[in-house]
């Protein structure tokens, strides 16, 4: 599947000159009333990294946001499936309940696979409708055909709830 074009209006445009574009490793797969988010990198982390802001590109054009603030992210979880939940969980919390915080790029610091904890940053600001394009609301994160492969090339496959 193709990556998702929104409609950009010339401050948007504006602020996606401003900034070198990024470089995506997801892609949305067809998935009946959710969407299915393929993330890969050249590490486990980079893979998390990426399905994380796969699930922020479904949001919004993460182009047109600027790295004006910061914020650092601890999850855990008890295996990997639900670390990976409690990870993309807790930057959704950041963006829908507490800060409205859209990051432009996430970069994994720490990941603990004996214990399962996770520690990231993201470099973004505050989601506002008249300055970045609005996607679609990702309402939750969920279980179903999660899959991480932790191998030569990693990826990840996660369905969050619209």
């Amino acid at each position: 599947m193709e990556d998702r074009v929104l409609d950009l209006t010339e401050e948007q445009e504006a602020v996606k000159a401003k900034y070198p574009p990024i470089n995506k490793k997801y892609e949305y797969l067809d998935h009946t009333a959710d969407v299915q988010i393929h993330s890969w990198g050249g590490s486990l982390e980079e893979a998390f990294e990426q399905c994380a802001m796969g699930m922020f590109g479904y949001m919004t054009d993460t182009e047109t946001v600027e790295p004006l603030d910061t914020v650092d992210v601890k999850s855990e979880g008890e295996d990997m499936e639900s670390l990976l939940f409690h990870f993309l969980d807790d930057w959704l919390y950041k963006f829908s309940a507490e800060l409205f915080f859209v990051p432009r790029e996430i970069k994994v610091l720490s990941l603990d696979r004996m214990n399962f904890k996770i520690r990231s940053i993201g470099w973004g600001e505050e989601f506002s409708v008249g300055k970045h394009p609005q996607g679609t609301e990702v309402k939750a994160i969920t279980y179903s055909a999660m899959q991480i492969h932790d191998t030569e090339k990693p990826e990840i496959f996660a369905i969050v709830d619209i």
